[in-house]
């Protein structure tokens, strides 16, 4: 065996034909490969005749090579100029597109800007307000509750500031004028504070502070003269025995407290007002009443009316062209004369009776719609008291309440988890803490398992016969009976929600 495994290996080693003929053809002399190189001879290899009738030196079989690479480069050459003539092409249609949409763009852009000039020189003063006001209430965080509009909650915030500024003045006993105010609460809210903010502020909280028109009080400011009139602030506190009345924090607290107060009753007056225009009417306690009415419309409250302020006394006021005549009569020339006493004669003639007020169609009483033909009015009745009283307790539930219901709408899917957890574990009971724990990892609902021992009590409240605790020492076990069919504990959980949601 040794001997042949040598054999093959020499046998595998042997140099084949074509590598002796090599081997052979490098050990003949010089003279069989062609005559002998001299030192002064070329190195170069001698080309043999060319054919007669060619115009290369060299075999056919190369000439045929060198044509059909020159054909193929030439070939190349023609489709790479088509294809740069068609993509230069290409980019010419491109280039005249792009330019047009530019054009285009440009003439949109300015008959844009010169709508948008001639709509904000006619635009109402009643403009459709932005989004983000007219759906406030819907993005607020949060379980729903009494939540006031945009507009409101953005004057309490004006009345906050401008309670800020006035008492840090008023502190120092420093005259409080609205020019001080203003300046101080816009640099506060980075908001415009103008005098019908401030009388919306008195109609919400007329007992908020004292205004009047006042003069020579120093301003330092050079478009302000010391005889002007003024409007000064005055807040209006209960003064205490022995020390001047001070506007401190607890004050501050107070009187914002008492304007959200006003404000949200304000929001109440209109929410009366929208329960009795619904069919069949609401009437809410206004002690229990917890959220709006799930159509009313917030944020579509209209706006506070702006009290009257003091305005500053101007006894040489002029309304009347007759008046401007008698007071400036010796001042003007008889041309400007006698036009004042035509605008005179012409303004005491009584006006002409204006067009007549269209008068607006009664309104038509409510249809039911097509799509409720043919069913009886019996029952559309049942189902509206049914809805309202459903809408009536939504109202007045309290948040311990629609916690509880939160929890009820959980627990059917919790007691299929739970008895999940009884089944795996196979023990006939379970600590508190261990079947929680397992919970925890088993529920899609992200609860802690502090939240899921009050779902399990809950539980075990409600289905006393299926789920059972029993205290030992320190722990608590649970017990539950894996015989009971789940989709009766589903029902019965289910109607108890129902029950209680009503």
């Amino acid at each position: 065996m040794a001997q042949r495994r040598v054999t093959e290996f020499f046998v595998r080693r042997r140099p084949g034909p074509a590598a002796r003929r090599a081997k052979s053809a490098c050990r003949t002399p010089s003279s069989a490969a062609g005559p002998a190189l001299t030192p002064g001879s070329s190195r170069k290899r001698a080309r043999p005749p060319a054919a007669p009738g060619s115009s290369r030196p060299g075999p056919p079989a190369r000439r045929r090579l060198r044509l059909q690479d020159g054909d193929r480069a030439e070939a190349l050459s023609k489709d790479t100029i088509s294809e740069l003539q068609s993509c230069l092409q290409r980019a010419r249609v491109l280039g005249a597109q792009a330019q047009a949409l530019r054009a285009s763009a440009q003439k949109d852009t300015k008959e844009t800007s010169t709508s948008e000039a001639e709509g904000s020189a006619e635009q109402p003063c009643g403009e459709k307000a932005p989004a983000y006001q007219r759906f406030h209430a819907l993005a607020q965080p949060g379980p729903p509750g009494l939540v006031l509009p945009y507009k409101y909650q953005v004057l309490a915030e004006m009345f906050r500031s401008m309670d800020t500024v006035v008492g840090m003045l008023h502190n120092r006993s420093e005259t409080v004028t609205f020019a001080k105010v203003k300046q101080a609460v816009q640099d506060m809210m980075r908001r415009r504070f103008e005098e019908h903010n401030v009388g919306q502020i008195k109609t919400v909280y007329p007992e908020s502070y004292r205004f009047r028109q006042e003069r020579n009080i120093p301003t330092f400011k050079d478009g302000v003269k010391r005889s002007d009139y003024q409007l000064t602030i005055e807040p209006v506190l209960d003064s205490e025995a022995g020390s001047a009345p001070q506007l401190t924090a607890s004050r501050l607290l107070q009187r914002r407290q008492l304007f959200s107060r006003n404000l949200v009753e304000r929001v109440k007056e209109h929410h009366r007002a929208f329960l009795a225009s619904l069919s069949p009417p609401l009437a809410v306690p206004e002690d229990q009443l917890i959220r709006w009415h799930p159509r009313f419309n917030v944020d579509g409250v209209p706006d506070i009316e702006p009290a009257e302020l003091p305005q500053p006394p101007n006894t040489e006021r002029l309304t009347t062209a007759q008046e401007v005549l008698a007071r400036a009569r010796s001042l003007m020339s008889p041309r400007m004369e006698k036009a004042l006493s035509g605008m005179a004669l012409r303004s005491a003639e009584p006006s002409s009776p204006g067009p007549p007020s269209p008068v607006l169609p009664a309104t038509p009483p409510a249809t039911p719609p097509s799509a409720l033909k043919g069913v009886s009015q019996a029952l559309l009745e049942r189902i509206r008291a049914k809805e309202a009283q459903k809408q009536l307790a939504q109202m007045t539930r309290s948040p311990e309440q629609e916690l509880r219901l939160q929890r009820l709408e959980r627990l059917p899917e919790l007691a299929r988890v739970l008895r999940g957890v009884f089944v795996s574990e196979r023990k006939p009971a379970l600590t508190m803490d261990v079947a929680c724990a397992r919970m925890v990892g088993s529920c899609r609902a992200a609860l802690s398992p502090g939240e899921m021992e009050q779902h399990v009590l809950l539980l075990a409240e409600l289905l006393p016969d299926w789920l059972s605790l029993h205290r030992i020492r320190t722990d608590t076990y649970i017990k539950l009976d894996k015989a009971t069919d789940l989709t009766s504990i589903a029902a019965r959980l289910a109607h108890q929600a129902r029950a209680e949601g009503l």
